[in-house]
């Protein structure tokens, strides 16, 4: 496998550690639970998706394990505004808020909630279990791309996390470009579900949900490997990533950086332990394979 030289790194205008971060989502609902991360070697951290108003989310059961990954439909619980206050002890630390709303305007209000605090926002349009959120609005490339300017407007750097279970991620990705994205995040979770066959129903709650994991992990390289093609700006890949190889696969397909969600779940010192795979004082510049699968 090969090895990075470590160090820190710049993606999408945020200075990072290194090139793992914490995916929204996971373990990302206060600033203790974030710094936890960024203690354990996660080079950023991106945090629970904050909306305009708070929200209890979807009734349980919310969350189930199967083969090779998890199904979830938590709803985007959030205690919107109040959220402010878990990154104060953040200060000065590579923390992305992630964010979402129903209309460019509302992303743009709750944008400016964190414009002073934050690194960097990662607009939440791809949620496959939030009706009127999420991929509601990220599969139409003229809403991403108002959407996207409603806050890069605000000049804090935007990255924009993309939804797979769209016919074209190539053009989504464009349109968010078109409106000032400063990186790409590819991918959210694929619209999944179970049913009890002893019960006749739907195990989640919601009915639906998202999948999340290993098992996603070819989707989100095929999706990564499109907006290489697509983009010019930076992509940050998400999708199943579980160990160093997975990383460096990644960014062979046009990844500049690398988050991390469902892994984390198994084990809290992922970050660590990919680090030590990935790294070597006598690594390469990671910029010498982002992208070159392509070739």
């Amino acid at each position: 496998m090969v090895a990075l030289y470590p160090g820190p790194i710049e993606v999408g205008g945020v200075r990072l550690r290194n090139h793992l971060l914490l995916a929204a989502g996971v373990l990302g609902t206060t600033g203790a639970s974030l710094a936890r991360i960024l203690h354990n070697g996660a080079g950023g951290v991106v945090t629970k998706s904050i909306g305009p108003s708070p929200k209890e989310g979807h009734p349980g059961p919310c969350l189930i394990v199967v083969d090779g990954g998890i199904i979830n439909a938590m709803g985007l619980p959030n205690p919107s505004a109040a959220f402010v206050d878990e990154l104060t002890a953040l200060a000065g630390e590579p923390v992305i808020v992630s964010i979402f709303g129903g209309t460019p305007e509302e992303f743009r209000t709750v944008a400016g909630w964190f414009a002073g605090t934050a690194s960097g926002l990662e607009l939440n349009l791809s949620c496959p279990h939030a009706e009127g959120y999420g991929a509601a609005i990220g599969s139409d490339p003229a809403l991403v791309e108002e959407c996207t300017r409603a806050v890069a407007s605000l000049g804090v750097p935007t990255w924009v996390k993309l939804t797979p279970n769209v016919a074209d991620i190539g053009a989504i990705g464009a349109a968010a470009e078109r409106g000032g994205a400063n990186a790409i995040v590819a991918v959210n979770t694929v619209k999944a579900m179970r049913i009890s066959t002893a019960l006749r129903r739907p195990v989640l709650g919601n009915r639906f949900g998202g999948l999340s994991g290993k098992a996603i992990f070819p989707v989100a390289v095929r999706c990564v490997y499109d907006l290489y093609e697509a983009c010019s700006i930076p992509i940050v890949g998400c999708g199943g990533v579980s160990t160093a190889d997975n990383v460096v696969e990644m960014m062979m397909a046009g990844a500049s950086a690398i988050e991390i969600g469902s892994a984390v779940i198994d084990d809290i010192g992922i970050f660590a332990a990919i680090a030590n795979d990935l790294y070597s004082p006598d690594g390469i510049d990671a910029r010498e394979i982002v992208g070159c699968a392509h070739a």
